[in-house]
């Protein structure tokens, strides 16, 4: 059995965000507030990544990301950026944690003329991140699937889109277009951040997702044939990777239930290179689903939570590890925290010591699992 993959996802990673910095967020104030230019924030922004992607290297990782130091959200400064692409005031979501409830309003995201990608969105991103590490530089964005899941037909204007398949085709040319353009700079690595396919885990997001036309059976062979289109041509030497996440705002989620209803497609039909997924508690159901993951794909067990400063018991995640692996080859998992720490500006209720140490946890226990 072989220690490290000699490509990603590798026995230790992580699912990308990290906790701003007060100086970040101070920064950013001031910008939103029109008291510094931008050229003024990009400072503090490229000290701020210098530091975390020095904090992942002292850590160990052999993957390193750019925390998402330069975004608001994790998907919607992403997608804003494409032409056709209109952002509005936010519809309230509810965010459940393990002893409150938090009111959320995201912004909303419609398409309301033909989706083009004019410019790189992550291109600059990803460059500077690779200038600054000798590691793998890890690139995440948000699944083509945020564009669609919230509105469904409804988020999609009829004169620009009559017919939904072009929508779907000209929002998966866009993200080749992205990819092509990062793979030109040396990108090899890229994860793909998707809480619809999760989400269409929990019977009440179901019902939702039938309440807006849509038909929540149907959804994850479309969802998958849309990454499938999205990646389609990437350069060899790119892994792909998709996480699929509950919901993560201020250590609180949206979403419950098992990966059974979309198993088949997730693992089955859809091509990408490995799988985050959440396995952090009960909310995630059990490893049965990963019968359907085919032999020598990969999966990143997320089983430390990004969400609370309590240290899982080693023994424990071993435990796990050992109960996953009745259901596929143990050379193919890999072991990760099952979220970000920050998948929006504020962050999760962890501290950056608690952050450091659930990433040690991680590398700690990999090291002892697969040597």
């Amino acid at each position: 059995m072989s220690t490290q993959p000699s490509k990603p996802p590798f026995r230790a990673d992580h699912v990308g965000s990290l906790l701003r910095t007060p100086e970040l967020l101070a920064a950013r104030g001031r910008h939103h507030r029109g008291e510094i230019p931008y050229p003024a924030l990009k400072e503090v922004e490229d000290a701020a990544i210098r530091r975390a992607v020095k904090l992942q290297e002292d850590v160990g990782l052999q993957a390193v990301t750019d925390g998402e130091y330069r975004r608001t959200f994790f998907h919607v400064d992403f997608l804003e950026k494409l032409q056709g692409v209109k952002v509005s005031g936010g519809l309230p979501v509810k965010f459940h944690s393990r002893d409150r409830e938090v009111e959320f309003s995201p912004p909303r995201l419609t398409v309301e003329g033909k989706l083009r990608r004019t410019r790189g969105i992550v291109t600059d991103d990803f460059a500077f991140l690779k200038s600054v590490t000798r590691r793998t530089p890890k690139v995440c964005i948000p699944s083509p699937t945020m564009l669609h899941f919230r509105g469904g037909r409804q988020g999609v204007d009829k004169t620009a889109y009559p017919q939904m398949d072009d929508f779907f085709t000209d929002l998966a040319q866009a993200y080749r277009e992205e990819l092509a353009a990062l793979g030109k700079l040396g990108c090899t690595y890229v994860q793909l951040d998707d809480t619809n396919l999760a989400y269409l885990c929990d019977e009440a997001m179901r019902a939702r997702t039938r309440e807006i036309g849509e038909d929540p059976d149907a959804l994850p062979r479309r969802y998958a044939q849309l990454i499938n289109q999205a990646i389609a041509g990437r350069p060899k030497d790119m892994t792909v990777c998709i996480h699929l996440c509950r919901g993560n705002f201020q250590s609180a989620w949206v979403a419950e239930g098992g990966y059974e209803p979309v198993a088949e497609a997730l693992f089955g039909e859809m091509a990408v290179d490995g799988y985050f997924l959440e396995y952090d508690d009960e909310r995630s159901g059990d490893f049965r689903p990963l019968r359907f993951v085919p032999k020598g794909k990969k999966v990143v067990l997320g089983l430390v939570s990004s969400k609370v400063s309590a240290l899982e018991p080693k023994d424990l995640l071993k435990r796990r590890i050992d109960e996953a692996a009745r259901f596929m080859a143990l050379d193919d998992l890999s072991l990760s925290p099952q979220c970000g720490f920050s998948s929006t500006v504020e962050g999760n209720r962890v501290s950056e010591a608690d952050e450091i140490a659930k990433l040690r946890l991680v590398i700690d226990t990999a090291r002892e699992v697969w040597g």
